[in-house]
């Protein structure tokens, strides 16, 4: 596929499935884009539809599969979108750590492909509520799951799930009173 030139060849983008649940589309909603008037697509398609698929085989589609529906906070980020959402401190990272994370169609300083999504799992959040506890899910997806980086935040206990073809296994969580890491390779 190439670089995205019209409302069609982006209109045919969303409709690239990535697994049996997940379509481009489901990954290409923006906040940060939607208000401040960007666009949020991949200059290299191929790359993030790859990358893309990983994530969602791998990852997203088994936690679907034992925890229920997932909700996409954020998934796919043009390097435009997230320099602007780190320069307005919107919750985004600088765009070298986000290269084969939020931007998918991008390589990390060391050659690896990867992608990453916010998700909220709803079914688990009720037990986060009443319990705080984040860490059985981090410690079963560690156990299960061939992620690459884990990071826990305290609203709705959204989760940066990522995948990378060279896999970190990292787990950090900004979630009080466990700030830092629960694991590091």
């Amino acid at each position: 596929m190439t670089k995205i030139r019209s409302f069609h060849a982006l209109e045919e983008l969303g409709r690239v499935q990535l697994s049996p649940n997940f379509f481009v589309r489901d990954f290409l909603h923006s906040e940060i884009a939607s208000f401040h008037g960007l666009l949020n697509v991949p200059d290299d398609p191929a790359i993030a539809i790859a990358a893309g698929r990983r994530l969602c085989v791998e990852l997203l589609e088994p936690l679907q599969r034992k925890f229920g529906r997932l909700a996409i906070r954020s998934g796919y980020r043009s390097p435009a979108v997230n320099a602007l959402g780190n320069r307005l401190r919107l919750g985004c990272g600088s765009n070298e750590a986000n290269r084969a994370a939020h931007i998918w169609d991008q390589r990390d300083r060391a050659g690896s492909m990867g992608a990453m999504a916010c998700i909220v799992i709803p079914s688990f959040l009720s037990h986060y509520k009443a319990t705080g506890d984040w860490k059985s899910l981090a410690l079963w997806i560690h156990d299960h799951l061939p992620y690459s980086k884990m990071t826990f935040y305290p609203r709705n206990m959204a989760l940066n799930l990522g995948w990378k073809e060279l896999r970190e296994r990292t787990i950090y969580s900004y979630i009080r009173p466990h700030v830092g890491y629960l694991a590091r390779p």
